[in-house]
């Protein structure tokens, strides 16, 4: 499966990738922005949040992270996580900083991007790669909302490059309050900007309204403040 504005990214691994993008009205340079993927692929949902941010000035790839175990455009149902199980275990750190890379590498060989204003963006699964994406890039801002597994990636917390974002659910059961108190103390500890953000009536996926856990209000609220920070950090 493919969809409109497709391109194909060649990783260091010698992998290729499909991902998708999204462009803003006119002609401006303008920042360039990463989006991650939740565990169900760059589906609609994600393809219409690169949109969104596109509509705000942002020059968006959201690239497929489980391309060495699917095929290009696969898409998982959110009622069949299970299905999911087999591609989490195909990915790596090492495998998805060489996409992170080739996703950096093709916003920087845009005309139309200011190559030193690049952020992310990650939703679930894609929250906690937006964190490495922090790691392994000059990025310029981050952000990552219910990123489950971050903890495990706190001991990268001295490499981070820009100042990062984050947005948990306050009645999520799928990451306890002790795994984000992980995160935040491991960024203490290395002195790295952050902005931790905890909203108490949320669940996980609050933010997808294709998600029985989407949460308008948390949704909106949490949208205004990811554009303001990304207004303040990339412009």
């Amino acid at each position: 499966m493919s969809y409109p504005n497709a391109v194909t990214l060649a990783a260091a691994d010698g992998t290729e990738l499909q991902a998708y993008t999204a462009f803003p009205a006119g002609t401006a340079p303008a920042p360039g922005i990463i989006l991650l993927q939740e565990a169900f692929g760059v589906n609609a949902h994600i393809r219409d949040v690169a949109d969104r941010l596109a509509a705000a000035g942002y020059v968006v790839v959201a690239p497929e992270l489980f391309h060495r175990t699917a095929p290009a455009g696969f898409e998982i149902d959110y009622t069949d996580f299970p299905s999911a199980a087999p591609h989490f275990q195909g990915i790596s750190p090492e495998g998805l900083t060489a996409d992170l890379q080739a996703a950096h590498a093709w916003l920087q060989a845009q005309e139309r991007v200011q190559a030193d204003r690049i952020g992310s963006i990650g939703f679930c699964l894609g929250g906690r790669v937006s964190f490495l994406a922090n790691a392994v890039l000059p990025l310029s801002a981050a952000v990552s909302y219910y990123g489950g597994g971050t903890h495990t990636l706190a001991g990268r917390a001295a490499e981070l490059h820009a100042p990062h974002l984050f947005f948990w659910g306050g009645q999520d059961k799928h990451i306890p309050r002790e795994q984000v108190d992980a995160v935040t103390a491991a960024l203490d500890a290395a002195g790295k900007p952050y902005v931790n953000t905890v909203i108490s009536y949320a669940d996980h996926g609050f933010h997808c309204d294709a998600r029985a856990s989407y949460h308008p209000q948390a949704a909106r609220e949490a949208w205004a403040l990811t554009l303001a920070f990304f207004r303040e950090k990339l412009g």
